[in-house]
């Protein structure tokens, strides 16, 4: 094998062979070389770096790098001279390099996206509630996939996640920002409970918004305008709406429900603990007004879900849909009015019963609240779920609601609401 002091201009200098490969070895620092290969269809001719040592007593020949990669001798000489004395040291080189570039294309692999995923189907899926299930999968998929999601999750950093949330924020949506680092801050302490981070790094990172205690209700105006403009938009969100202010539910709670859960003779609606939020069944009465309802419903009432337009599903598009019905109460009004959420309908329930003279306990069991006005001991004792009561509750609000709708001069007074079961 021919040898040479390998020095730039001779490594520049040496040309490839008509065919096969020629190895020149170095006099300088013996056992390191230079591969010249000819050139081969499809590839031009090379030259490579390569270094030879022995590890437990066993010849190893290591490749260091092309002169392209390394275009420089006296680079590739101290990377021969450290791999020899890594090999004396009992480390064997071209492993150590095989395993640093699988634990590389691994961590390719564990994106973000992917962590989310497995997240989701290994864990969340066992253990959250559909309801918040579909909302947190929601969330990440919506607005942390597409932008950190390609990314290896052992390289996302507090800043990544920080300008993501401050994003959410500029865009006007504070609480979601708030709510999206809450659902990303538990998944990345799973990932680090798996091994796939060794921190999480949302720790120590503040909420992007002040938290806000709603406490926006329609008032009796409003509330006409509300149910005329359900009525305006009709099937199915006219409808929905309209039951959302009547049984004072949760949205998903009302849109996800399935005919399975009525009596329709008995005025009851079965909420499973399956989709309850607090994982708590619960038995909603059915006004008069809410029984009406659900039989124009112009579906088939056997089975499946009652808010569906193509009979797979539940409805979406609730965005739109609230936006279309504040439209058509301007419409109705002539003047705009406050934006409100679907939520604070459920509120402006429990404030117009409050209205009525309800208590405050019925109201919170109305409600399907876990906490409320029993607290302590009592709560421990009083096991009374207050059913009568309830009825006589959401009959009372519910003739209120139709007397606002009908005539808004014309409410029906408090004192003629009748609050006996």
């Amino acid at each position: 094998m021919p040898t040479l002091k390998l020095t730039q201009a001779a490594a520049d200098r040496l040309r490839p062979p008509a065919n096969g490969r020629v190895d020149y070895w170095d006099t300088i620092l013996p056992a390191f070389g230079l591969r010249v290969a000819a050139a081969r269809p499809g590839r031009p001719p090379r030259k490579t770096w390569v270094c030879m040592y022995r590890v437990a007593g066993r010849r190893v020949r290591e490749t260091l790098g092309t002169m392209a990669t390394v275009p420089q001798v006296d680079d590739a000489r101290d990377l021969a001279r450290a791999s020899m004395q890594r090999a004396q040291a009992g480390i064997h080189p071209v492993q150590e390099k095989e395993r640093r570039a699988a634990a590389a294309a691994a961590r390719r692999c564990d994106t973000l996206a992917r962590s989310i995923d497995y997240y989701f189907a290994r864990y969340a899926a066992q253990r959250m509630r559909p309801t918040s299930f579909t909302e947190i999968k929601r969330t990440l998929e919506r607005d942390v996939k597409p932008v950190l999601g390609s990314r290896p999750i052992r390289d996302i950093t507090r800043r990544d996640i920080r300008e993501l949330l401050l994003a959410i924020v500029d865009r006007g949506a504070p609480s979601h920002a708030n709510h999206t680092l809450s659902y990303l801050r538990a998944m990345l302490n799973w990932a680090v409970s798996n091994d796939l981070i060794e921190a999480n790094p949302t720790a120590g990172l503040k909420m992007p918004a002040p938290k806000v205690e709603r406490d926006r209700t329609l008032d009796e105006g409003e509330i006409r305008l509300f149910w005329l403009a359900c009525e305006r938009i009709g099937w199915p969100f006219g409808q929905l709406f309209k039951l959302l202010l009547l049984t004072a539910q949760r949205r998903d709670e009302v849109a996800e429900a399935c005919w399975g859960e009525f009596d329709l003779d008995g005025a009851l609606w079965t909420l499973p603990r399956q989709r309850a939020k607090n994982d708590k069944a619960h038995v909603i009465h059915l006004a008069p007004t809410a029984i009406e309802i659900l039989r124009s419903v112009p579906t088939i009432r056997t089975i499946g879900f009652i808010f569906t337009t193509t009979g797979r599903g539940p409805v979406s598009g609730f965005t739109r849909a609230r936006q279309r019905l504040a439209a058509t109460m301007i419409e109705l009004g002539g003047a705009a009015t406050e934006p409100f959420t679907l939520h604070d309908l459920r509120r402006s329930a429990a404030t117009g019963m409050a209205g009525l003279g309800i208590a405050p306990h019925i109201i919170d069991k109305t409600l399907n609240h876990t906490t409320g006005k029993i607290s302590g001991v009592a709560r421990i004792y009083n096991r009374h779920e207050y059913l009568a009561e309830r009825k006589a509750a959401l009959n009372a609000w519910a003739m209120h609601l139709e007397g606002i709708a009908n005539r808004s001069s014309n409410l029906i007074p408090l004192a003629s609401v009748s609050l006996t079961p």
